[in-house]
Formats: structure tokens, sequence, C-alpha cells
């Protein structure tokens, strides 16, 4: 994903896209690890896809994104009811 684009997201959207990069991120290692991923270059793009939103919500002054993210996290999952 280039820049230019994720810099023409909301703030919101960028946090769903950290979310929506992470799982993809998560299920990329599962494939690496049962031997069926096809291209082991999308592991360090999504890396560094995650590193670029990280980057452009620090640059809006966000603060605490980590924190901010597990609690996102967390609210989904109860709201799930997991």
């Amino acid at each position: 994903m280039k820049i230019s684009e994720l810099r023409e997201m909301k703030t919101e959207e960028l946090h769903g896209e950290i979310d929506r990069l992470r799982r993809h991120l998560f299920d990329l290692r599962a494939q690496a690890v049962t031997e069926k991923l096809e291209n082991p270059n999308r592991l360090t793009q999504t890396k560094r896809d995650i590193a670029r939103v990280y980057t452009l919500l620090r640059e809006r002054g966000e603060t605490d994104i980590e924190q901010g993210q597990y609690h996102l996290e967390a609210s989904a999952t109860h709201r799930r009811g997991g």
C-alpha cells in the first residue's frame, strides 16, 4: 500500500487498517509455518505497511496508539461474545 493512499484515510480508518493488516500478518505467519506461503516477501511487505500506518498516526499526533489498539480489540472481542 502506498503512503499517498494512507494519507487520504481518516484516523479511524487507519486504526481499522492496522487491525486488518495485523490479521493478515497473522494469516501469513500461519501459512509460513505450514509451508503454504507462496511469496515470503508478503510478510515483509505487510510489516512495512503496518509501520507506515503507525508513522502516519504518530504524525497526526496520536498518542498511546498501541494501548488504543488493544482497547479496540478487547471491545470488539467483548461484543462478539468471546
